[in-house]
């Protein structure tokens, strides 16, 4: 069963898991017409396969460790990093230890193409897409 999205002007807790992190599960936070926030939570050595989504987004480690592969190179992020990728920017996520990472998307109309932008919660240690 799909959780509620928060609503504009909500205050939404991002903050460390800490000890809580193993068992912890991906959540989409918000959804509107034009931005959509996932808390993705991996396994140690979880990979997300490569994707794309239509328009610039963020990567934010919010703890543990990992990298953000694309054909340009690979991008290291530890707890505090994030990086902005390019519309369109072919990237898999590789969890180095166990992480939370926030993910900000720019939508159009909703949709942040290519299957991308969808949000629910999902189990970590299987590899399963964020369902709306």
């Amino acid at each position: 069963m799909a959780l509620p999205h928060a609503q504009p002007l909500d205050v939404i807790n991002v903050g460390p898991f800490g000890d809580k992190l193993h068992g912890a599960v991906s959540t989409s936070l918000i959804k509107t017409g034009r931005i959509q926030l996932l808390h993705l939570v991996l396994a140690a050595h979880q990979d997300q396969p490569q994707h794309h989504v239509d328009r610039e987004c963020v990567i934010h480690c919010l703890e543990g460790e990992v990298e953000v592969v694309m054909g340009s190179g690979v991008r290291q992020l530890g707890a505090g990093n994030l990086v902005v990728l390019p519309a369109g920017e072919q990237h898999a996520l590789r969890a180095r230890a166990e992480s939370a990472v926030l993910v900000t998307l720019l939508l159009d109309k909703g949709d942040a193409g290519d299957g991308g932008g969808a949000g629910n919660r999902r189990d970590p240690a299987k590899d399963s897409p964020v369902r709306p």
